[in-house]
């Protein structure tokens, strides 16, 4: 017990405090309940001009309805136009959703392969000289550069070293990759990575079955790295779009003709109510079908990249010191 606490005092003393997860989880609670909350991750930007624009061609044919001539139309049209948004919507939303979920998934996909190939490679990897250890720390490195390669292509942020300081440290000296001629610096590191493999098991430090093992993880990186990739250039097809946002504009544009008669000036509430709920779920889908980008509503990849790279920083400090009681 004696020394575990003097480990922990002799080698806590130059750590940061943290904890699992502390850049992706919440750090406050909410000062306000969300349905009082109009700027903060909210879509009420988005929504602003058509609710106006609806709210003003309401009042429009309220005021002819009133003061010049008739404009009501049966109200029974509205139940057959209601079913038609209704399911436009829903399927919207439900598929822009299937697209945030899936770029979540995939991203921890890579995130448990970084961790597992870390894993292998601090404990397996060749161990004979200093230069395997270097070696093992490079592509410790690489691997966690790896992580900050998938963003910034889901980003198109292109180039790195000294354009992107986040990949200080991380990548093999000299390596200014071939962005520029179309391949991805993730497929590039990937290559750095499965060599350092092949060399181990040219070395003995890891047998048939472990290097098969380790190309599977590698390989299942690439992978999810491709679906995220697919999430970003398949947009919803163009013809939906124009097609849902032309049906909700005239949902709203006929609602005032089939309640103006009964409800009058009422009416134009009533519609400005309604146009914000139809077009706040509208915004929603497009605010989370490309998932990637770095608002409010976006994956948390920047806080969940920063959670996962603390985690190798620890284990690699841990394995430079060569300590097992410093490791679980």
């Amino acid at each position: 017990m004696d020394s575990s606490v003097s480990s922990l005092t002799q080698y806590g003393s130059f750590r940061k405090p943290t904890f699992p997860l502390s850049n992706s989880c919440r750090h406050k609670p909410r000062r306000w309940p969300l349905a009082l909350r109009f700027i903060k991750g909210a879509i009420h930007h988005v929504i602003l001009v058509p609710i106006l624009l609806h709210t003003l061609f309401t009042c429009i044919i309220v005021y002819i309805h009133i003061n010049i001539q008739t404009l009501s139309v049966p109200a029974n049209i509205v139940p057959s136009l209601s079913i038609v948004v209704g399911l436009m919507l829903v399927f919207r939303n439900s598929s822009s959703y299937d697209r945030y979920w899936g770029g979540r998934t995939n991203l921890q996909s890579i995130g448990t392969s970084v961790r597992n190939l870390t894993r292998s490679f601090l404990v397996c990897g060749p161990d004979r000289d200093e230069a395997d250890r270097k070696e093992t720390e490079k592509v410790v490195k690489v691997l966690v550069g790896m992580l900050y390669a998938v963003k910034n292509h889901l980003r198109s942020t292109w180039g790195h070293g000294y354009l992107l300081p986040e990949y200080k440290g991380l990548l093999p000296e000299g390596m200014y990759g071939f962005e520029s001629e179309g391949v991805g610096l993730v497929l590039e590191l990937a290559v750095v990575v499965e060599r350092y493999i092949k060399r181990g098991v040219d070395r003995g430090a890891f047998n048939a079955p472990q290097s098969s093992m380790l190309s599977s993880q590698l390989n299942a990186l690439v992978d999810a790295y491709g679906k995220m990739e697919t999430i970003k250039l398949t947009p919803i097809p163009i013809a939906h779009q124009i097609h849902q946002k032309q049906v909700l504009a005239l949902y709203c544009c006929v609602l005032p003709f089939c309640l103006v008669d009964e409800l009058g000036w009422l009416c134009v509430p009533i519609i400005c109510l309604i146009c914000f709920m139809l077009y706040g779920i509208e915004g929603i889908g497009e605010e989370i079908e490309d998932p990637f980008g770095s608002d409010k509503n976006d994956i948390k990849i920047d806080a969940i990249i920063e959670d996962l790279r603390q985690e190798v920083s620890v284990l690699l400090d841990s394995w430079r010191r060569g300590g097992e009681e410093y490791t679980i």
